[in-house]
């Protein structure tokens, strides 16, 4: 199933995407009068929460219920998730990109993080802090905690994912390497855009996607998800050993090689305000967002 948040009425809903346009959950709530869940946090705390969702999109497509549907022009999204107790990234997870960025080709998951102000949505206008001058981009895999997760295994660590979605990892290379610490770079509000959809995890494999950053249109990461050092399964255990993972939590996998960091000195163009990013990932769709 692909999901998604909206704002609506200034207040965020539920939203599934199928092939008759985005089903409004709460109207379809009114409608068939069954208790659904109105956001995707409270999806993942309710005991039938997809359940109910699966029950109410299959009676609204069946009867072709055309006003319980918008299209996808009329949307306003939100963040696939806009409340995670955690936002937890990794750094130089795939082999390219750490060689591009002149470090060492880590034996551990390099982990660090990024607050709640950084999430922002599909479409989105990002601001760029006063000050910074350094923009770059990042194209990543998201991984969507689904249940409490805690010293869980590899080979069981997939089942507590709730799903998968894109992500830009937008940093300012001069405010993260300001200081040993990366936080400074990684966390200006609405660096973190996330969405526009939410695949659930029955519905695809995170090991084998192609991964895709475009800047106005120019081609500058391409890669797979096979191509990372440590793999999704790999790295929810591994985080779940030292954390307690809860549903909504999120974890950006890493980038691929490309980003302007990795050029050489006298080639890097460093984003700014007008320049569009897009980051595709193939079976989630499109991350868009313009720098401001």
């Amino acid at each position: 199933m692909k999901l998604l948040q909206f704002f609506k009425e200034s207040k965020v809903r539920l939203g599934v995407a199928t092939e008759l346009g985005i089903l409004d959950v709460i109207e379809a709530e009114k409608k068939y009068n069954v208790s659904v869940p109105g956001s995707l946090q409270e999806l993942l705390s309710a005991e039938d929460g997809m359940k109910t969702v699966e029950t109410v999109t299959s009676r609204a497509l069946e009867g072709k219920t055309t006003e319980l549907f918008l299209s996808k022009e009329e949307i306003h999204y939100a963040p696939v998730v806009t409340n995670p107790e955690k936002i937890v990234c990794v750094g130089l997870n795939y082999i390219d990109h750490a060689k591009e960025s002149k470090m060492d080709i880590p034996t551990s998951p390099v982990i660090f993080s990024k607050f709640n102000n950084a999430l922002s949505a599909h479409l989105d206008y990002i601001p760029i802090p006063e000050g910074a001058k350094q923009i770059d981009y990042e194209a990543e895999l998201v991984v969507v905690i689904g249940k409490e997760a805690k010293n869980v295994s590899k080979e069981e660590a997939l089942s507590y994912v709730f799903g998968y979605t894109i992500g830009n990892d937008v940093s300012a290379r001069d405010l993260q390497f300001r200081t040993g610490q990366w936080l400074l770079g990684k966390s200006p509000d609405g660096f973190a855009p996330v969405g526009p959809f939410v695949v659930t995890s029955d519905e695809m494999d995170p090991y084998n996607l192609n991964i895709e950053c475009r800047i106005n249109g120019e081609i500058r990461q391409k890669a797979k998800t096979r191509d990372m050092i440590f793999d999704c399964a790999t790295l929810v255990s591994y985080l779940s050993t030292y954390m307690t993972l809860k549903p909504g939590d999120l974890i950006f996998t890493g980038t691929p090689d490309g980003v302007i960091l990795g050029y050489a000195k006298d080639q890097q163009v460093w984003l700014k305000p007008g320049d569009e990013m897009v980051v595709s990932i193939e079976k989630l769709g499109e991350l868009k967002n313009v720098l401001k």
